[in-house]
């Protein structure tokens, strides 16, 4: 009978078992370098993102640009996509490494090691609960999803610093020119990078949508010609023109406004994007009824408050949304009654939904219902 290999011995030999001379201390230093400028992006504008929808009393977003948000948040996108396909080649290139034997060799080995290792699977986490989330694939993730990446992006960052602290200087060694083979290696997992890059942000750059295969959403499919996240049967809102009424409340009064009433309102039309957490955008053309009008009605078009928006969805972690003071007074945010012309299609708000420029689309409020000044 065959004996099984100890495992002891097994685990000495694994290192030659993976092998490569494409492997290099000049490889591994400018993957290192490219995923750190993925990672730092992804960082910087997701938590940005975060406190633009869940804004701290300190934290004001402007209005303008109305693109900025837009932008934004396809980098964060984009650049935590990209940064699959360079942690992929980064971990092949150090693979032989996880394997040197004794596993740790002292305290500062020990240290360098749980750091690779808080590391590795913060990054991981993040790449693959941010993957899950731009596919709407929720029912993968028993936990709330923007929580626990929020602070995972944090725990990845700092095991980042760490991690260059610790290896800075074996990089600044590894300078010496590379052999071509190991230069096509770097060129490879860059391709590999702008590839999916190139294959989701057309979710957001129209002119790169038809090559945007694995994007989840194309910025012109959908209703009236615009994507939506949540149907109107989703959140459980049903069609009932003669009973609508917009609650309009502040300091001079209280307005009831039906349909009718509100059309019966000046109206103007923005050219504003819809911009979407999982970054996907699309630009409509939005007419409707300037929110500052409506304040104008309460005798708070002048108020230096907020503006909360709710909506007829019964519940939901954003059926209501606060609008700050300079936003609700900029003449392009609109309850808007009309898309492209039309009027609003149920699972975009009919019968009306806030849009504001530079604004995240969970934040722009659909099927609104109330429209409250707040005084805090």
């Amino acid at each position: 009978m065959v004996r099984p290999p100890d495992p002891l011995t097994l685990a000495r030999s694994l290192p030659a078992r993976f092998t490569s001379p494409l492997r290099s201390r000049w490889l591994t230093a400018r993957l290192g370098m490219w995923l750190g400028i993925a990672f730092g992006i992804c960082f910087l504008t997701g938590v940005l993102s975060h406190l633009v929808q869940h804004p701290p009393v300190w934290f004001h977003w402007p209005s303008r640009p109305v693109q900025l948000y837009r932008i934004t948040q396809g980098l964060h996108v984009a650049s935590g996509l990209a940064a699959i396909p360079l942690l992929t080649a980064k971990v092949w290139s150090v693979f032989p490494k996880l394997f040197t034997w004794p596993p740790v060799k002292g305290a500062g080995h020990a240290l360098d090691r749980a750091a690779v290792g808080l590391l590795s699977a913060a990054a991981v986490f993040e790449l693959v609960t941010g993957v899950l989330n731009i596919a709407y694939w929720y029912s993968a993730m028993p936990f709330g999803f923007v929580g626990a990446h929020y602070w995972t992006a944090y725990l990845l960052a700092g095991a980042v610093l760490l991690h260059l602290a610790a290896k800075l200087p074996a990089a600044r060694a590894a300078v010496r020119p590379p052999d071509p083979a190991r230069r096509r290696v770097l060129t490879i997992a860059g391709a590999a990078a702008a590839t999916v890059t190139a294959a989701t942000i057309g979710q957001t750059f129209a002119p790169l949508r038809r090559v945007s295969l694995l994007a989840p959403r194309r910025p012109d499919v959908g209703p009236q010609g615009l994507p939506v996240n949540k149907t109107a049967a989703a959140a459980r809102v049903v069609r009932a023109d003669s009973a609508y009424r917009l609650i309009v409340t502040g300091p001079g009064g209280r307005h009831a406004l039906g349909l009718a009433d509100l059309e019966a309102l000046p109206q103007t039309t923005v050219e504003l994007p819809i911009a979407c957490v999982e970054g996907w955008s699309a630009t409509g053309t939005w007419t409707g009824v300037r929110l500052v009008d409506l304040l104008r009605l309460v005798g708070a078009a002048d108020t230096d408050r907020p503006v909360r928006v709710e909506s007829l969805q019964p519940d939901g972690p954003y059926r209501e949304s606060v609008v700050e003071p300079g936003p609700a007074r900029d003449p392009l945010t609109l309850i808007a009654l009309r898309l492209g012309g039309e009027p609003l299609d149920l699972d975009h708000g009919y019968p009306g939904r806030l849009i504001a420029p530079n604004r995240p689309g969970v934040l722009q409020t659909k099927w609104v219902s109330a429209v409250t000044v707040e005084y805090r």
